[in-house]
């Protein structure tokens, strides 16, 4: 595969096996029928203390794949072979409890349900069933928030969830008696909007008055923090290794001055172009969640709330606006309040349109609370599983790092189609 403009400016574990498995023993033999009420050993403030009832979804370990560019370092791996190791891995970090289900987001695979196959290729055993999760860009976060659902209501103990995506494997489709395959399914039915998602981005830096210097700026941060966060040694614990790699394929120092150079790729004279945009990408990211009853003592990331909300096809990008919104106002908590956020950096320009909605600055007072370490315009963006990424960042940021209890986390993404898919997380210990 040719080269993108962007790629011209750079400056210079042992899987475990079902069978050795064995059966979850819990240190808090609560059972359905007589479940005790939780109260919560972490400092919450009213407005998000709740009345706790053991069932509670926690997240108590994260992993992911490398990211690699769409045609090169993934490039003949199939889907249910990126997603295996990491499920592996997941199923690894909780070792000894018996997985209920596996959800999984997906978009262009090849049908057929790409859960169960990963499920059966990660040797999870026949008795996991699987089942595959599409809301497009979304579809890592809304698996995790199914599974989250499920988790919630009793009736599934530990669940893993998450996303996979192979760009370079998807196969190519076409309607029967026709000459050519075509490019994407419709978002929406004829007579309404359904633009792809680079004039969607472009549309939307317009609408929101996003300059191509906040753009650039916004990409040339999202790269040089991926490299600062590599050579920290910040993504070596959530990383996977896979066909031998372990880091990202993409992140690359880049100048102002040189993404200034390059031309709009979607509209003649417009602001978004490849320097600014994410790369189509391959690889896979899973989460286990189990209720707070059978946590053990696992530190762990609590599911607040979530959200998926439809917003105009025309503008998909604004998606994440009203779902965090939504998801904010079911918790009563305000945005002030939230230490850590990660959203899909699918563009600068979608980046920026959200934060400023939500009173964030990532370029310069927010930089520290939102992407610190980069993002999907750096590290790539594998749609379907680009959702859970950005939780397993949080992950790594809040309970890797050792932030304190009930500390707050939120990741959002936009969705082709005009969907916003949010949700909120706080750490216990």
């Amino acid at each position: 595969m040719a080269a993108t403009p962007i790629d011209a400016l750079a400056d210079g574990d042992q899987p475990g096996t079902a069978s050795a498995r064995r059966e979850l023993t819990s240190n808090h033999p609560a059972t359905a029928s007589a479940r005790r009420k939780l109260t919560s050993n972490h400092p919450a403030t009213a407005s998000t203390r709740r009345e706790l009832t053991g069932d509670e979804p926690v997240i108590v370990a994260a992993r992911r794949t490398p990211i690699g560019t769409a045609g090169h370092a993934f490039k003949d791996l199939t889907v249910d072979r990126l997603a295996a190791p990491v499920i592996e891995a997941v199923a690894r970090d909780v070792a000894g409890r018996q997985v209920d289900d596996l959800v999984m987001g997906n978009c262009m695979g090849p049908g057929g349900n790409v859960a169960r196959v990963a499920a059966l290729a990660a040797g999870l055993g026949h008795a996991v069933p699987g089942v595959t999760v599409d809301r497009q860009c979304g579809s890592g976060l809304a698996a995790i928030l199914v599974a989250g659902q499920a988790v919630r209501a009793g009736e599934m103990d530990l669940v893993i969830a998450g996303g996979a995506e192979s760009a370079s494997t998807a196969p190519l489709r076409t309607h029967r008696g026709a000459a050519e395959p075509y490019a994407r399914a419709p978002f929406t039915p004829g007579g309404h909007p359904d633009p792809d998602m680079g004039p969607a981005a472009e549309a939307l830096a317009a609408a929101r008055g996003i300059t191509r210097e906040r753009q650039d700026a916004y990409a040339c941060r999202s790269h040089a923090a991926a490299l600062a966060a590599r050579a920290a040694g910040r993504f070596a614990e959530e990383v996977v290794r896979v066909g031998g790699r372990m880091d990202d394929q993409r992140p690359r120092p880049l100048r102002p001055s040189s993404l200034a150079r390059l031309p709009a790729a979607f509209v003649a004279g417009g602001t978004v172009t490849a320097g600014n945009s994410s790369p189509v990408s391959d690889g896979a990211a899973a989460v286990a969640i189990v209720p707070e009853r059978l946590r053990a003592g696992l530190p762990g990331m609590r599911l607040v709330a979530g959200a998926v909300v439809g917003c105009d096809p025309e503008l998909p990008g604004w998606g994440p606006v009203p779902a965090v919104r939504r998801v904010l106002a079911r918790s009563g908590v305000d945005v002030a309040r939230i230490a850590a956020v990660e959203i899909v950096e699918a563009f600068a320009a979608q980046v920026l349109a959200v934060t400023d909605a939500l009173g964030l600055d990532p370029l310069s007072a927010d930089g520290e609370r939102v992407c610190p370490d980069g993002g999907a315009l750096a590290l790539g963006h594998p749609w379907g599983a680009t959702g859970a990424v950005v939780v397993t960042r949080l992950f790594t940021r809040l309970v890797r790092a050792g932030a304190p209890p009930g500390t707050l986390g939120l990741a959002t993404a936009a969705v082709g189609g005009g969907l916003g898919v949010a949700a909120l997380f706080e750490v216990v210990m």
